[in-house]
């Protein structure tokens, strides 16, 4: 791959991306306070990460009982979250993720525009089908729909976004106040998408977006998401635990590319890392231990439950293996990752949450700022990322950690920017702002 400078995002979560992180004495002790988001969303700034970046689920997930050990019950709408840290942000990129399974394509597609328009061309839109039956009984079902079904939703979703994006030319808004006229109708495009799943005809009561469309981004490695990825993704979270296995997940998406018209760079792979961060290696392996200490086994076995395809993992001993799991409707690529790192690395069910409960199957580094810094080098320079998405295990002080050691020390090697150049968060990360199609 070319040498240029890598990408970074910050993806925020309450009290940090450990599974106990809201039970450490520095963490906040809830995740509704906007004060503690805006801190992070402007650290980032000072930053110069490309972007934040929220993750989203519809449903108290796990059981009562295991729920409770969690931070489940407090999740804030990503997209209000987003649209109040617009105001106190100038550059930083917006990513939310939004579900195609349990959102009307219309009001997804004004959402985001809004959202676009408001922070003067900073969205991003992280495209998840949803995962588990809890979700689907909030919205009048009885369980989910199957991985397949919910993915060939997916494919014709998008295509209505951009169809209802697309609604009026770039200069079709006149807004002449001496001939009355606010709009040219000559330039409006009625998609009238009538589809096997959607029938919307739009178009949307807005211009088209400053980007032209949100930032796409896409989160699933099954063979079904790659898929979708390659046809219409333009940046790519992926979770990969090794070098080899990243630089097959960066070719094998990258090759898929061409039969879409598309070339390399018009799509970013940005894997998942959790840097647990010190001055010096003992700080920073004396902190996983404050972490890794909290880890209840109710809370570990709610980590698991979710890939566990049903199967109640209270049955089995934790200090014995992990039993053969019955194929998963929910997150098939996330589920065939922990199975393999378990039987890789010959892990009971107490060590492989143990493992990952830094991160839910992201890498987790542990060490001091050159560390981490040589980490981040290696796999951008070798074809397994075009940068990552940053997951502090602890807020808000593994955030501030990364930008005051991390940060200085990629900027010194030539690897990260000193200042914005562009405005857009498509212009953060590289990418042409689209013509309509």
């Amino acid at each position: 791959m070319s040498q240029t400078q890598m990408r970074l995002g910050a993806f925020l979560m309450g009290s940090g991306h450990h599974l106990a992180a809201w039970r450490h004495p520095k963490a906040p002790a809830g995740a509704l306070d906007f004060a503690h988001f805006r801190r992070l969303a402007q650290t980032a700034e000072r930053g110069l990460f490309d972007a934040i970046f929220f993750a989203d689920n519809l449903a108290l997930l796990g059981s009562p009982e295991l729920a409770s050990h969690t931070t489940h019950a407090e999740v804030l709408d990503p997209l209000m979250l987003l649209a109040a840290l617009a105001s106190a942000t100038e550059r930083i990129g917006l990513i939310s993720t939004v579900s195609t399974a349990y959102n009307a394509p219309y009001l997804l597609a004004r959402r985001f525009a809004s959202l676009d328009h408001l922070s003067g061309g900073r969205a991003g839109w992280n495209l998840v089908t949803s995962a588990t039956d809890q979700e689907a009984h909030n919205f009048g079902r009885e369980r989910h729909f199957d991985h397949a079904e919910r993915y060939a939703q997916a494919e014709e979703y998008i295509d209505v976004a951009l169809g209802l994006w697309d609604g009026f030319a770039d200069d079709a808004f006149l807004r002449d106040k001496a001939s009355g006229r606010y709009f040219d109708p000559a330039k409006l495009h009625i998609s009238d998408h009538q589809g096997e799943h959607y029938r919307v005809r739009g178009p949307l009561n807005q211009p088209r977006p400053p980007q032209g469309y949100p930032v796409l981004v896409q989160a699933g490695s099954s063979e079904p998401g790659k898929e979708l990825a390659a046809r219409t993704a333009e940046v790519v979270f992926t979770a990969q635990q090794t070098l080899q296995d990243a630089q097959a997940f960066y070719a094998d998406l990258k090759g898929r590319l061409a039969r879409y018209g598309r070339e390399p760079d018009e799509l970013k792979v940005m894997p998942g890392l959790s840097p647990v961060l010190g001055r010096t290696q003992a700080e920073a392996e004396d902190l996983y231990a404050e972490l890794q200490d909290l880890i209840e086994p109710q809370l570990g076995l709610a980590l698991l439950s979710g890939m566990a395809g049903g199967l109640d993992l209270s049955a089995y001993p934790l200090d014995g293996p992990l039993p053969e799991l019955p194929p998963s409707n929910a997150m098939k690529s996330r589920q065939a990752l922990f199975i393999e790192l378990a039987r890789r690395e010959s892990l009971s069910i107490r060590q492989l949450y143990l493992k990952v409960a830094g991160a839910r199957g992201h890498c987790t580094l542990v060490g001091g700022p050159r560390q981490i810094a040589d980490h981040l080098e290696q796999w951008f320079t070798s074809g397994a990322a075009d940068g990552f998405n940053i997951m502090p295990p602890l807020l808000p002080d593994g955030l501030d950690s990364f930008v005051d050691l991390v940060v200085p020390e990629l900027q010194k090697r030539g690897l990260f920017r000193r200042e914005y150049q562009g405005k857009t968060l498509r212009e953060h990360l590289g990418l042409q702002r689209p013509g309509r199609r």
